[in-house]
């Protein structure tokens, strides 16, 4: 099965000895998660945006 990128970051810190506490292992995966579904059901409605780099851009950047 494949991993999520928040999964791969917490298996690289606990290889390199840090200590994730459980509380914000969970808010991430769960955060994670939602990123997902809404990824998915935008792409159910196609209009909203062009492309996945658009919809990311849109979503998750923030101008300065």
């Amino acid at each position: 099965m494949k991993k999520t990128a928040v999964e791969w970051l917490i298996e690289q810190l606990n290889i390199n000895g840090t200590v994730i506490p459980m509380a914000i292992e969970y808010k991430a995966k769960v955060m994670e998660n939602e990123q997902i579904k809404n990824a998915w059901l935008n792409s159910l409605t196609k209009g909203d945006f062009n492309s996945a780099d658009e919809y990311y851009n849109e979503t998750f950047k923030k101008e300065a």
